[in-house]
């Protein structure tokens, strides 16, 4: 198990919780308690900074705060002790559809026909909040095609990132970690300065820029940190000693380095969260951490007692419940933990109402709910009561065949046709492969009465 030194986690974790100080020791702490300092709003007419932070290949099992045992999460615990953390919040199964539902508020059926390419026609929260005269920037994967024409318009003022135009297999657009190829505001950065760089470094440091650039403007920012870890390949990342002489052109890969991998991230996380407070904007900033679907299926993680094999690709709860974390200082409870159903299409509502602007009426149908009330409000606040999914099983077909469910944090109906489980009602059990399905005749008379709610949801979504 390669993690970094013991030092750097002393240290990381003393600055986050200074930066977390405004966090109450008590999850019942009301909202008015929290220390403000009064000057973190000063030129953003008010409206919250947002920064978002997207784990690539992270599920719910990982996070030390979620009951995660094997790895090194200081910062990201701290996070989750200075705001709300949510046990159920769900994904696609796979990253590209995530995303396009995460960005347009849409689910997969009414916008995504091919694996990496959003088409242009499509909106996103990004065009949304810079509207509404946000400045935006966005960091890390990018993986929606399009290059620099599509980054502008899709919302983003500046960029820096990583497979900016469309790709069969994601592998064939070169190195991911040391020395990749990195396409920042309208050309790529010479090998110069990337050759024996680590690509989240490159990354971290340009979301730092954009954060001081952006707080110079008078105006809030949306910032999005798409980060490139823990994705495959695994390997050595700077804090490990076999960083300089490793092979990141062959694409080795060895999951001893997954706990490392975990570590670097969690550092930048970190590293991030620190700025803000430094430039004294932590204060009116509304920090999201999530991920865009489960650990690959290579890692096996010790959660709450028992082994989980990483989920990624398919539709069971490893596949797609994944850690969400948000703080906000003087809105949202500290060390609260909230047990609410959410899916990705939630997320455009939830800004759109955190910004306190309204939900674009130009946009189509938008399938999410906001759950702000259940950010701001008590932690048993409930927005949804249960959420839907479709997701393609083929991702380079044109017109993809999509398996759909719907579920609640309990139980899980899949629709009839979806291969191999058609029809299928599950009770479900947290971070664990679908078990059996239940028998009609057993079902108790909740349970039927859910069954058939379930029912009704899947046929609205024809």
């Amino acid at each position: 198990m390669r993690l970094f030194k013991s030092k750097i986690i002393f240290h990381l974790t003393l600055s986050l919780l200074v930066c977390c100080m405004f966090a109450a020791t008590s999850c019942r702490k009301a909202n008015s308690d929290i220390t403000d300092t009064g000057t973190d709003s000063i030129g953003t007419g008010g409206k919250p900074n947002i920064l978002i932070l997207l784990a690539d290949d992270m599920g719910y099992e990982v996070p030390a705060c979620n009951g995660g045992q094997d790895y090194s999460t200081p910062n990201i615990d701290v996070l989750a002790q200075s705001g709300r953390r949510f046990t159920q919040c769900h994904s696609s199964p796979m990253c590209s559809p995530s995303r396009f539902m995460l960005f347009t508020g849409k689910y997969n059926f009414r916008n995504y026909f091919l694996w990496g390419r959003m088409d242009r026609s499509n909106k996103t929260f990004a065009n949304m909040l810079h509207d509404a005269g946000y400045v935006t920037g966005y960091a890390g994967k990018w993986q929606l095609d399009g290059g620099d024409a599509s980054i502008h318009g899709f919302g983003w003022d500046k960029y820096s990132v990583w497979l900016p135009y469309y790709v069969d297999r994601e592998d064939e657009y070169g190195i991911r970690y040391k020395g990749a190829q990195i396409y920042q505001d309208g050309g790529y950065l010479p090998s110069s300065q990337t050759g024996n760089r680590y690509s989240e470094d490159e990354f971290t440091d340009y979301m730092l820029s954009f954060i001081d650039s952006a707080s110079q403007t008078g105006k809030p920012f949306l910032a999005f940190y798409s980060m490139i870890l823990p994705h495959v390949p695994f390997c050595p990342t700077p804090d490990d000693r076999a960083y300089g002489t490793w092979d990141f052109a062959s694409g080795k890969s060895d999951p001893d380095y997954f706990h490392s991998m975990i570590a670097y991230e969690d550092k930048k996380i970190g590293q991030i969260i620190n700025h803000l407070h430094e430039k004294n904007i932590l204060n009116n900033t509304l920090v999201i951490f999530l991920a865009d679907n489960g650990t690959s299926g290579k890692i096996t993680s010790r959660f709450n007692g028992y082994d989980v094999t990483g989920g990624k690709s398919e539709t069971n709860e490893p596949g797609t419940n994944v850690p969400l974390i948000v703080s906000w200082p003087g809105k949202i409870m500290s060390s609260t933990v909230s047990d609410d159903v959410i899916d990705f299409t939630d997320f455009l509502p939830t800004l759109a109402d955190a910004a306190e602007i309204p939900k674009p009426d130009d946009y189509g149908v938008l399938d999410g709910t906001s759950f702000l009330p259940a950010l701001t409000g008590d932690e048993k606040t409930m927005v949804r009561n249960s959420i839907f999914d479709a997701y393609a099983l083929n991702r380079y077909a044109t017109e993809p065949y999509y398996t759909r469910w719907v579920q609640d944090g309990k139980y899980k109906l899949y629709d009839t046709g979806a291969f191999p489980q058609s029809g299928q009602f599950i009770k479900l059990n947290t971070c664990m492969p679908d078990g059996a399905p239940l028998n009609d005749a057993a079902l108790t008379p909740e349970e039927k009465s859910l069954k058939e709610n379930f029912q009704q949801l899947l046929q609205s979504y024809k």
